[in-house]
């Protein structure tokens, strides 16, 4: 099969660690849970979890929020948007060096038929438990 079939563009997609966009996926659930039901304390310490110490985020109006910030946003949060879910795609990996792991995806916020996209940059860090979520930078994207 040539180097445009569908088989191959379809594996050239993938990220180079399966279970790479399982973390992606994962922590939007986690959020998307908390912002939208009456989630139990769990969802959030995942969510939290997953952060590194280190951790900041480029909102899409270009403010630099550090963890503690983001955190206590996020915690003021919950169930404050009924019926919020987060919908990944377009999940590619960027580059790799060592336990560094750099990616972009789409995240489309959703809340009835209000929809919002944003192009997201993310650093993730390989570790012997997974990975820890190191930066964030945010833009619009068209619908």
């Amino acid at each position: 099969m040539g180097s445009t079939g569908p088989a191959e563009t379809e594996i050239a997609a993938m990220p180079a660690h399966p279970d790479l966009a399982d973390v992606i996926e994962a922590l939007h659930s986690d959020l998307a849970e908390w912002m939208g039901s009456n989630a139990p304390p769990k969802v959030f310490d995942r969510f939290a979890n997953a952060l590194d110490e280190k951790f900041s985020s480029v909102t899409t109006v270009g403010q630099v929020i550090d963890r503690d910030t983001l955190l206590a946003g996020v915690w003021s949060a919950r169930n404050a948007q009924p019926g919020f879910d987060i919908a990944i795609t377009g999940i590619e990996e960027l580059a790799q060096s060592g336990s560094i792991v750099t990616v972009r995806f789409i995240a489309e916020n959703r809340l009835g038929d209000s929809r919002t996209r944003r192009l997201v940059t993310a650093i993730l860090l390989r570790t012997d438990h997974g990975y820890m979520w190191r930066s964030v930078h945010e833009t619009a994207a068209a619908a």
